[in-house]
Parts: C-alpha cells; sequence; structure tokens
C-alpha cells in the first residue's frame, strides 16, 4: 500500500486504485493500527470513492513532521568523510563514530524546507563541491515505531563538512536541502535486506553518475536508530529519518544547475528532482 499526499487531501493506492482517506495527513499518521485501519478502509471503501488517477497535484509526503538524519551508517560513507575532512584534521571523528554504540544523529528539515517529487532542489550559493545523498527513509509515529518508507534525497554539501565537522549543519541544512517521496510505502512486513537504492544523476541527456547499494550494507538496525532518536525527544505528529548513504560519487564529481537526480528504491518508487538553476 502507497499513501500519496495532494492539494486535495491524502489518498492510498492499492490495486491500482486511489482511495482517499480525508484531508489531514498528521492525523493519518497518528492513527493507532494504521495498517489495519487502512486494511479495513480498503474492504468498506465503495466504487465511488475509488479513482484510477492521483486526483490533484502531488505535494511532499508530510505535514508538521521533522526530518532528521543519521551519519556514517555505511562503510563507504566513513571512507568518503575521513577523505573530505582529512585536511581539517576531523578524519578520525568519522572512524570513531561508525564504530561508536551511539550513533550520529542530526536535524535535517524542518517540514516548510521538504521538497516533493519532481520539484527542484538546491545547491549552496556558497560552496563548490555538492552531492545527492540517497537514503532510505523510515516514517515513525509519535510512539516511535516504524509505520512506513519513503525516499530521501540528502542534499550536501561536503566541501563546507570537509573544512570543518563542527559545519556540519551549514552543509546539511539550507532551503531545498530535503526532498521526500513520492508517496510513503505501508507494509506489515520490513523491508527485504536485499533491497537496493539506486542513484542515478542525468546532466544534458546523459548519465554523468550511477550507483546502487543494498540496505543490508547499514552498519545499525532501524530499531537502534529510532531508540536513539526518540530517547530524549518526542514528536507529537510523528517524524522522518534518513538512514544515510552508502553511495558516494569520486571526488571529482559536482552537482550542477538543470543536474535531474533519480532516486529508484522499490517497492516505494522513484524519487526525481532537479537541481534548481
Amino acid at each position: 500500500m502507497k499513501l500519496f499526499r495532494t492539494d486535495l487531501g491524502v489518498y492510498l493506492l492499492t490495486n491500482e486504485t486511489y482511495i482517499k482517506l480525508g484531508t489531514d495527513w498528521d492525523e493519518l499518521i497518528c492513527t493507532k493500527n494504521l495498517q489495519q485501519q487502512l486494511a479495513e478502509k480498503i474492504k468498506k471503501s465503495q466504487p465511488e470513492e475509488r479513482f484510477q488517477t492521483l486526483p490533484g497535484n502531488l505535494l511532499p509526503p508530510i505535514g508538521h513532521q521533522e526530518v532528521w538524519a543519521s551519519g556514517v551508517t555505511y562503510l563507504r560513507s566513513r571512507s568518503a568523510r575521513m577523505e573530505e575532512s582529512q585536511a581539517a584534521g576531523g578524519s578520525n571523528f568519522y572512524d570513531k563514530v561508525y564504530e561508536a554504540a551511539r550513533p550520529e544523529l542530526f536535524f535535517k528539515a524542518a517540514a516548510h524546507r521538504v521538497k516533493g517529487h519532481l520539484e527542484s532542489v538546491r545547491i549552496r550559493r556558497d560552496s563548490q563541491w555538492n552531492v545527492p545523498e540517497p537514503e532510505l527513509t523510515l516514517l515513525f509515529n509519535p510512539l516511535g515505531s516504524v509505520i512506513g518508507y519513503t525516499i530521501g534525497n540528502d542534499m550536501s554539501s561536503r566541501d563546507i563538512e570537509g573544512e570543518n565537522p563542527l559545519y556540519l549543519p551549514q552543509a546539511k541544512t539550507y532551503n531545498g536541502s530535503c526532498a521526500l517521496g513520492p508517496c510513503v510505502y505501508i507494509s506489515e512486513q520490513p523491508l527485504s535486506p536485499t533491497t537496493e537504492i539506486e542513484l542515478e544523476v542525468i546532466r544534458e541527456g546523459k548519465t554523468v553518475f550511477s550507483g546502487a547499494v543494498a540496505i543490508s550494507q547499514i552498519k545499525r538496525s532501524f530499531e537502534e536508530l529510532g531508540s536513539y532518536l526518540f530517547q530524549e525527544l518526542n514528536f507529537p505528529h510523528g517524524c522522518y529519518l534518513m538512514t544515510g548513504t552508502g553511495i558516494v560519487p569520486n571526488n571529482d564529481f559536482t552537482l550542477v544547475p538543470a543536474d535531474e537526480i533519480r532516486i529508484h528504491i522499490p517497492p516505494i518508487g522513484t524519487l526525481i528532482n532537479t537541481v534548481a538553476e
């Protein structure tokens, strides 16, 4: 089952038809036994409540949720962070956090800064080395349980973070630095560890970078990440947590305006964003 948010309401996709669930995204996310309630809605829905195409204009799948992120959860990410921060003397920080009991967690975006499918993301004007970070993103309810999955695009300024690890908030959090979508995938079963995250960057009609990684390469469990996030924080409307990236372009690659970023995670779908000019 997939949840879509549009300007006309919230819709559930099942068996190739869309069923309207209401207009309040936050209320839906806070519903107890959400999967059971959705199953009941499917059974009781009438033909006139079903649509062959998604009504309205697609919006990011977020209401008042915050977006958080976890870093250095893949070995490839640890290596890349160590390389970019070596000159600043901060490379060992990333090695230590990869092996530490406590994960790296940081605030990524408020809801009003989140872009959706087919919307434009940005690169900072004061940065010369920018990459997309494709990430499986978890949706937690207010009780700290994972209730769904979406695709996250964690735009990052690698030169700013590499200059000094203390600059991480500026490298990660700015207008247009985060995208989610196109939907939230709801499943009773966790995603298979063999599920792959695929990234493709297209420039002037040609692929200039591509890569893939299985989520089995994430070092920490989703339960572990969630337990640390909710340990001293409450989320009345639930929250999103990006789980890190295992796809890092070579050091000579940087995004440029008009690049198209495609992130595919089956069975969620494909999130497409263009870098603003």
